[in-house]
């Protein structure tokens, strides 16, 4: 399975509760914090979701 590297570049504040919780369900918890996922299709709705506050990487 494909891995994505996930980084915030903008910030939680003023989203609505649903976004906020995905971002922290990604292990996202401050700003430019980056982490890495497996792109299950779970992962990737999150990623949808929130595309808006994030940038994704593949990682080969």
């Amino acid at each position: 399975m494909a891995k994505i590297i996930v980084k915030q570049v903008r910030s939680k504040i003023n989203r609505p509760q649903d976004q906020k919780r995905t971002l922290e369900s990604l292990g996202l918890k401050k700003m430019n914090q980056v982490v890495e996922h497996e792109a299950t299709p779970q992962i990737l709705g999150m990623v949808r979701k929130v595309s808006h506050l994030i940038s994704v990487e593949e990682v080969n």
